[in-house]
Order: structure tokens, then sequence, then C-alpha cells
């Protein structure tokens, strides 16, 4: 089911590790703006390496939610029509120095709500030791924690989630819980926090007031790129969505994260986006805003 008005409020947020979570969370209809900290201007320049600037031009649609009259749906086609995909293993360079084997998980992650660590707690108690290289520290003291704020999350374990199969783990490297729910033949969104599921995929809900004093809900779905962070994104060692690296992917976006995408926004919601990402694709002009991290397409008459 979309998790969309029959949400609760995201919380508010003061770090980058917390505001990741937060915007993950299953934000209400009324959300409120999240809250950061009164930190110095983040830098604006583009970071070292092979990320792009993130001030770029962007095409958005907006589109009425076709089970839902009272809510529209405003995507980022310049992202969901881009060419990135996840390179945990094969080039990531995670975000923390030095911590390159840790891809996104080095800060544990950051529960959206009380249900969300209910759902994990029940998957967590299938997981064996052959898939869990952490088994048994989890079990036997246990596999959440809380931040400095009292916000809880999944436990930091050396340097890294608690959950996080090291390099040269018998049972593969990366999430446990994504191991499991592949095993048994499930998405990865039914086993994993929704912050881990969610990312990149970026959604964020505003109330429009109409003229006409009518109001509609409208449910943001971009990129989460460093800004999505909050301030401290911008001292992230390395971010995938805007890294030239990472953008090479055989299927677009809104292909490649099908489930996720019809999990955020409901099944008929997704289909009118596909045709409308199709319709982009297949126009004959050059494509309107493409993401600058894309290969760049070769002419049309080559």
């Amino acid at each position: 089911m979309p998790k969309t008005k029959k949400a609760n409020d995201s919380k508010s947020t003061k770090s980058a590790k917390s505001a990741v979570s937060a915007e993950a969370a299953k934000g209400s209809a009324r959300a409120k703006s999240s809250k950061v900290a009164k930190l110095p201007k983040p830098p604006q320049s583009p970071p070292p390496g092979d990320e792009k600037g993130l001030d770029h031009a962007r095409a958005w649609v907006e589109f009425p939610d076709p089970a839902d009259e009272d809510q529209v749906f405003r995507c980022d086609l310049t992202w969901l029509t881009s060419r990135w995909n996840c390179i945990f293993g094969s080039g990531c360079q995670g975000i923390q120095a030095g911590r390159a084997d840790d891809g996104c998980c080095t800060l544990g992650a950051h529960f959206s709500e009380e249900d969300d660590e209910k759902r994990v707690a029940e998957h967590v108690a299938r997981l064996t030791p052959d898939i869990w290289q952490h088994y048994d520290v989890g079990m036997e003291t246990g596999w959440v924690a809380e931040d400095d704020e009292g916000s809880r999350q999944t436990r930091p374990y050396n340097g890294s989630c608690i959950f996080q199969n090291r390099p040269g783990f018998a049972g593969g490297a990366g999430c446990s819980l994504h191991i499991l729910a592949l095993r048994e033949g499930r998405e990865p969104l039914e086993t994993k926090p929704d912050v881990c599921w969610q990312l990149p995929i970026r959604r964020t809900y505003d109330w429009i007031d109409r003229p006409d004093d009518t109001r509609v809900l409208q449910v943001s779905i971009g990129e989460y790129d460093r800004r999505g962070w909050g301030p401290g994104g911008h001292d992230l060692h390395w971010w995938c969505t805007s890294a030239t690296s990472a953008h090479g992917a055989g299927d677009p976006v809104y292909v490649s994260y099908r489930a996720e995408l019809t999990e955020l926004m409901g099944k008929a919601g997704y289909d009118r986006l596909v045709e409308l990402c199709e319709d982009r694709l297949a126009a004959q002009l050059p494509l309107l805003a493409p993401h600058p991290a894309d290969p760049v397409a070769p002419p049309a008459d080559a």
C-alpha cells in the first residue's frame, strides 16, 4: 500500500544521519517542515572526484493521483529517467573516507516510526548465523541503539551497521536483511528499514492552497542528493546520485526501482509515471534537462 496520507508526521532533524531517516519516514500528509540546526552555510561548489554539482536544470511533471482526487504527484523526470544504479561493492566510495566497503551503511539506519522497527524485528527473528555475520552479538546484546537525541536506530557495531556483513564473510558481504529477502524470494523493501530501501528516492509532502480556496496534497518524488541529508550532507565523503561512476545502468531509475516506487506511490500512480517517463524518452528531440551525471548521448545522426 502507498505510504502517503495514512502516514505519521516526519520527525524534526538536527544532523545528517537523522535527516535521512526522517525524510524516509512515512511522512504525514500534514507533515510539518523539518527543523535543522543553525550551522554555517554549506559550500556550494561541487565536491571533488566524479560528482557533478547540485544545481542544474530539472524536468518536473505534475499529475493527479489516479487513486486519490485530493492528491497530486510531482515527479523529477530528470532523476527518474536517469541511468543511476547502486554500485555497492563495485566502485562505491562510501559516505565516510576510508570505509568504502560500508557504502551508505556507516551510520546505521534510523527507524521512521515504531511500526518500521516492529516490522524489521519480525524479519530479524528469521536471521541465522550463516547469513548474519554478527548474529551472536546482535542476539546477545541487542541490535537497536539510540542516538544522542534519543532516536532509535539499528546499532552501529565496529564502525558500521550491525546488520552489515563485512567483505570475506561466507554468507556474503552487505546487508544481511537484504540477503534474507533475496533468499526468500522477497523484495528487500519488505525486510529492511524504511530509510534503507527508499534511498536514494526522496518523497516529500506539501499542502498546496489553490486560488479557488481548495487544497491538495502534493507528493514530490525525486532525487535524494546531498542536500536531502541536511547541512551535514555536504560533509559526506562521497554521494552516489550525482556521481558519474554510478550512472551507467541499462535501465532508468523508474524501471529499476519499480517495486520501491510502486510502494511509495501506489500501483495506479506508478503506472501513470511510467507512461510519462516513456513519453519523455521516446521524444525525437534532444532530451530536455538530462541528468548531468548520465553518460553523454551520441548525436542523433551518429
